[in-house]
């Protein structure tokens, strides 16, 4: 056996050692089983750029577990205790302790209540874009190896791969770990912390886009608004296909109501990526809308309904039918509109879409029978 990678039965009989019992000792009352592996890129760079959360999945249950470090690699451990609600609560960890310790037959393995909770779960790795390839952790008996080995991630598209930046692999170690430091702050909530981290990470690798890009969160969350476009800013000239930092900026700009600016950075965002981002189409035709370039909006809205498979923006339905109503185009507009409205019966302005389709009137929008 791998002496690096020890089998589940050695791992169980080092956690009971460290707490002076054996394996068959009675007050042994925990169990541990350590699982470990790393996640790959389906192009071959290796680790990803981003860390990755790696999630137990039993049952339909995801369980968040641990992240990836630096070099992709994770790990983390199950007990037969009361921490992990899919292996039960402490009240039942007495009982079962001497059901861990009872042969079976003639042989070295022991029944275990853990092999008996993980039948049916498999672990996966979560990143935003991707998709991962799913390794089941169901044990038949406790001398199994407890190397999960790679989870593979693979874009779900062409675009959806440009929402991690390559810039990441390049950075030096210590910027990496401020980086990863910062991201662990900002899970934690520890906003401060985690600007400087990231600030440390700019400092140490200028052409940090990642880090650029979590240093604009940061400072848009304290309505710093031009610290925030600043940071986003650098961090598209450290990765100019990296696709975060148009969608920040375009928001920001029509946050802001800067209309040219959320109309080119929109822009940008759909020449990236033109198949795989809808909202871009969402924001572009807002911006021309507001700009009076009424042709350019419908353009822009249209593509993004056809690109908007499951319909997860019913907006495009609402400014699609808006435009047209200014092109006095009425019929078609109450189309849209009424497709809004089903899609968002209880969105904020529902009750003034409804206004505006009472003044279009019942003649002009009744569909043929």
């Amino acid at each position: 056996m791998d002496v690096r990678a020890p089998g589940i039965a050695a791992v169980m009989l080092f956690a009971a050692a460290a707490n002076g019992q054996g394996p068959g000792d009675p007050r042994a009352t925990e169990k541990v089983v350590f699982f470990s592996g790393e996640v790959v890129m389906a192009d071959g760079s290796v680790p990803p750029p981003d860390p990755v959360l790696i999630q137990k999945v039993c049952k339909g249950t995801a369980h968040d577990e641990t992240w990836t470090d630096s070099k992709g690699q994770f790990s983390f451990k199950v007990t037969a205790g009361g921490t992990d609600t899919s292996i039960g609560d402490s009240s039942q960890a007495a009982a079962r302790t001497d059901e861990l310790s009872k042969p079976i037959g003639n042989s070295t393995y022991y029944t275990n209540p853990i092999t008996t909770a993980l039948r049916d779960c498999y672990v996966q790795a979560v990143l935003a874009g991707f998709l991962s390839e799913r390794v089941s952790i169901a044990l038949k008996n406790t001398l199994e190896d407890a190397r999960i080995g790679r989870l593979t991630l693979h874009a779900i598209s062409p675009g959806q791969a440009l929402t991690v930046s390559a810039t990441t692999l390049a950075a030096p170690p210590n910027a990496r770990r401020a980086y990863e430091k910062g991201l662990s702050a900002m899970r934690e909530k520890r906003w401060d912390a985690a600007a400087n981290e990231m600030t440390k990470a700019v400092t140490a690798y200028p052409k940090f886009a990642s880090a650029w890009f979590e240093l604009g969160r940061l400072r848009w969350d304290h309505s710093d608004f031009t610290g925030a476009a600043g940071a986003w800013k650098e961090a598209l000239k450290s990765d100019p296909r990296y696709v975060k930092p148009y969608e920040s900026l375009t928001a920001l700009a029509e946050q802001q109501q800067n209309w040219v600016d959320s109309e080119k950075y929109s822009h940008d965002w759909m020449q990236l990526a033109p198949e795989d981002f809808p909202a871009a189409y969402l924001y572009n035709a807002v911006a021309n809308a507001q700009l009076n370039h009424v042709d350019e909006a419908e353009a822009a809205v249209r593509k993004g309904l056809s690109i908007d498979k499951e319909q997860r923006l019913p907006r495009l339905r609402y400014v699609l039918g808006l435009i047209l109503m200014q092109k006095h185009e009425y019929s078609e507009s109450a189309e849209y509109l009424r497709a809004y409205l089903a899609l968002a019966p209880n969105a904020k302005d529902a009750a003034s879409v409804r206004e505006e389709l009472t003044k279009i009137g019942a003649t002009a929008t009744a569909p043929p029978n």
